[in-house]
C-alpha cells in the first residue's frame, strides 16, 4: 500500500476508505485476507456496515499518534491496533427522495461522528467509549475529490471489545452487576455532560425534516440532536396517528385521547415536558441505551457504551426509560408477577435512586429533589409507552405498562404535567 495513496480503484470501497483514512496518521490495514478483516455489523436498514480490522503503525510517527490516542507509551513502528471502521453507504434510492426514515438515518451518522471527534475526547476513563482514529468528518473539506472518504460517511474506532470483552449484542437482559454499572456509566455520563451545556440553538441538528429544509442552500447542524433520541413525538407523528386511529389498543384512548381542562392527550403533554428548553435539570443523553449498545469487563464492574447516533439533549430518564424495559430483568424491577396496575416497587426505586446518587456528585449538579425526579421519570415512562405502542411492544412491557396505567390513574401526576408542560 502507498503511503499516500487511496488503495487500488478496483477494492471494494471499504478497503480503499480504511486505506485514505488510516494513511493521513501514518497507519495502514495489515491485510484484507478474512482473518484480518472481518464484516461484525450491517447497520439498520442496509445502510452500510461495521467491520473489524488491525492496523499497524508504518511508522515511529504512526505509532505515536495511537500511543497519545490511547493514553499509552509502549508503541512503535510495526505496532498493531485492533480497530472497527463503521462505513455508511446508503440503499439505492434513499438519497433521491428520502423518507423521513431516510433523513433521521443520514442525519445521525454526521451526529455520531461530531461525538466521537468532539465530546468523547473529553470524556474521563471512568466513562469508557471508543477513541476515534480518523473519520471522513475530519478530514471532509481538505478531501480531494478522488479520495473515497470525501464521498461517504466512515469512522474508524478503536475495538472496545478488548477491554469490554462481553457482548450484549443479542437483546440479551443484564446481569445484576452489569445492571447497576450501565447506570453508573450513565449517571456518570449525564452528569460530564453539564460541562457542555447550555448549548448554541444554532448548532443543534433540528428533527429530520426540518433539519433538511434548513440545509438547503447552507451547511447547519453540526452538533447534536436538539432531542436526543429517536423515539420523540415530533419525529414520530405518523405511528402517532397510527396509534389514535388504532381502536383494538387501549393506549389509543388512554395516550392520545383529548383530556382535562386544555383537552390535550398524556402522550402530548409528556412529550412536551421532555422537550429540550434549557432548564437545569436537562443532560446529553445517549438516546438509545440498551444492552446491544454496550460491551462489559469480564468481572461486570464497568460498562462501555457505543452507537452515539442519537445522542442529544434530554432528560436523563429518558435513556433510564428505554433501559429499564429494553434490558433490565423483570426481577430486578418488581417482586413475582407483575399486577394490571403497578406503583413503584422497592427494587425499581434502588436502581433509580443508585443513578441519582450517581448523577448528582457532579460540582455542577442542580438541585433535583427525589419528588421531581419521579415525576420526570414517570412521564419518560409515559412518553416510552407511547413509542412502543405506535411501534411495537418488546422487552418488559407487562412491567411498563402496568406502571403506566398507574401514573395515567394519579391525578396529581396530571396536574403536575399539565403545569409543568
Amino acid at each position: 500500500m502507498g503511503a499516500s495513496g487511496y488503495g487500488d480503484p478496483k477494492q471494494p470501497k471499504a478497503e480503499r476508505v480504511a486505506i485514505s483514512l488510516l494513511s493521513r496518521h501514518d497507519l495502514q490495514p495489515v491485510s484484507f485476507s478474512p482473518e484480518h478483516w472481518k464484516p461484525v455489523q450491517a447497520l439498520w436498514g442496509g445502510y452500510g456496515q461495521v467491520i473489524a480490522f488491525n492496523a499497524e503503525a508504518r511508522s515511529a510517527k504512526g505509532a505515536a499518534y495511537m500511543d497519545k490516542l490511547l493514553g499509552r507509551n509502549d508503541g512503535e513502528q510495526g505496532s498493531i491496533y485492533p480497530l472497527v471502521m463503521k462505513i455508511v453507504t446508503p440503499p439505492p434510492g434513499s438519497q433521491t427522495s428520502p423518507s423521513e426514515g431516510d433523513l433521521r438515518k443520514m442525519l445521525s451518522y454526521d451526529v455520531e461522528q461530531y461525538f466521537y471527534e468532539e465530546l468523547a475526547t473529553t470524556l474521563p476513563s471512568d466513562i469508557p467509549v471508543a477513541k476515534c482514529v480518523a473519520s471522513s468528518r475530519t478530514v471532509y473539506d481538505q478531501a480531494e475529490g478522488s479520495a473515497p472518504e470525501s464521498q461517504c460517511t466512515a469512522m474508524i474506532l478503536t475495538d472496545l471489545s478488548i477491554d469490554f470483552p462481553v457482548d450484549f449484542s443479542k437483546r440479551q437482559m443484564l446481569r445484576p452487576d452489569v445492571a447497576y454499572s450501565a447506570l453508573t456509566w450513565l449517571g456518570l455520563f449525564h452528569a460530564k455532560s453539564w460541562d457542555w451545556l447550555p448549548f448554541n440553538p444554532e448548532d443543534v441538528v433540528l428533527p429530520p425534516l426540518v433539519e433538511a429544509q434548513e440545509r438547503k442552500g447552507r451547511k447547519r447542524g453540526r452538533s447534536v440532536w436538539r432531542n436526543g433520541g429517536y423515539t420523540y413525538l415530533e419525529t414520530r407523528r405518523s405511528e402517532f396517528q397510527d396509534l389514535q386511529e388504532d381502536e383494538s389498543s387501549e393506549w389509543s384512548a388512554a395516550l392520545c385521547r383529548p383530556h382535562g381542562k386544555h383537552q390535550t392527550p398524556a402522550a402530548v403533554l409528556a412529550a412536551s415536558f421532555l422537550s429540550s428548553r434549557g432548564r437545569a435539570f436537562e443532560t446529553y443523553i445517549h438516546g438509545d441505551v440498551k444492552s446491544e449498545n454496550m460491551f462489559a469487563s469480564r468481572d461486570g464492574d464497568q460498562v462501555a457504551f457505543y452507537d452515539f447516533q442519537y445522542v442529544g439533549i434530554g432528560l436523563g430518564v429518558s435513556d433510564l426509560a428505554k433501559l429499564f424495559t429494553c434490558s433490565i430483568p423483570q426481577n430486578m424491577l418488581v417482586e413475582g408477577s407483575v399486577p394490571h396496575r403497578l406503583e413503584m416497587q422497592p427494587k425499581e426505586r434502588a436502581l433509580l435512586e443508585r443513578y441519582r446518587e450517581v448523577l448528582l456528585t457532579s460540582e455542577k449538579a442542580p438541585e433535583y429533589e427525589w419528588h421531581e425526579f419521579c415525576r420526570h421519570w414517570e412521564t419518560a415512562l409515559v412518553d416510552w409507552c407511547r413509542f412502543q405502542a405506535s411501534w411495537g411492544l418488546w422487552g418488559n412491557t407487562e412491567w411498563l405498562e402496568a406502571r403506566v396505567r398507574s401514573i395515567l390513574l394519579d391525578q396529581e401526576w396530571w396536574n403536575w404535567v399539565e403545569r409543568a408542560a
